[in-house]
């Protein structure tokens, strides 16, 4: 008889990448993205994981005040190498004129490429959010600017950056996805100037861009951070904002100008300039 595993589909009603972040964050690596959903495949039992999950949710209903539900389906399949079907269901994704594959699949010719591992952490082109980043920085970042990705999850965006010609900082308040962003820059040959774990309040300078690609409550609850770490002409992109919470963000940054919004299936990505 051919070994068996587990699948646990994980649907949180809101805050998917703080659900992804825990997930990698207790040992996960064999996490697919399909929509609004995390699949993770293990041989060995994921209850814990569910546990810890609920116990999570009902965390982040207090601390939101509002009700955080996930749904849970579980299944046990026979293992057919479902490390090889899983990489073969993560494609690359073109987003404008910046090609981001993972490390088994090769760079595309006339793009502008980045290899991002996506099991290592959250961020890897897939989501709308990542995706309306990666938009903004191509049409908004200045040359030879000083960046700062704030929540650099897997380093997608900090990499990107640097390889338009950035000077890039990334920080994260989980020490893993600082790992992964490290890690991702080395395959793409690119450095950062400094990282740290922890959240923009720790900077040490003014940034020409900074981006955040976080979820709306924590953009709101770290405004005033993220406007002081701009230079005087400085660029915010913020994105993981669902397009009913946009309205609120615009206001919260009011200070600044909102000079566009990119939206894809009711994610926002905003950018302001500083007046």
């Amino acid at each position: 008889m051919q070994p068996t595993y587990t699948e646990l589909r994980i649907t949180p009603s809101c805050s998917l990448e703080l659900f992804s972040d825990l997930v990698f964050s207790l040992g996960q690596e064999a996490v697919e993205f399909e929509n609004e959903t995390l699949i993770v495949r293990s041989e060995e039992s994921l209850e814990m994981l569910r546990f810890g999950l609920e116990a999570f949710a009902k965390r982040l209903s207090e601390s939101l005040g509002k009700k955080v539900s996930v749904k849970f389906e579980a299944c046990e399949k026979t293992n057919e190498d479902w490390i090889s079907q899983y990489r073969a269901s993560i494609q690359p994704v073109e987003a404008g004129g910046v090609y981001v594959h993972p490390s088994w699949d090769p760079p595309k010719e006339g793009f502008l490429n980045v290899c991002i591992d996506p099991a290592l952490a959250f961020g890897s082109g897939h989501h709308q959010s990542t995706f309306g980043c990666l938009q903004a920085l191509q049409k908004y970042l200045p040359k030879n600017a000083t960046l700062l990705d704030v929540g650099c999850g897997s380093g997608i965006l900090g990499i990107t950056a640097a390889k338009l010609g950035a000077k890039v900082e990334v920080c994260d308040t989980d020490e893993l996805a600082v790992q992964s962003a490290l890690t991702n820059a080395a395959l793409n040959g690119v450095m950062y100037r400094r990282h740290w774990v922890g959240s923009v309040n720790e900077a040490k300078e003014r940034y020409d861009v900074v981006v955040a690609n976080i979820i709306a409550d924590v953009l709101i609850m770290l405004s005033r951070e993220l406007i002081d770490a701009l230079s005087p002409r400085g660029t915010l992109v913020l994105s993981g904002i669902l397009e009913k919470y946009a309205k609120r963000v615009e206001t919260r940054f009011g200070e600044l100008e909102c000079v566009e919004i990119f939206t894809q299936d009711e994610w926002c990505t905003m950018i302001f300039n500083k007046r």
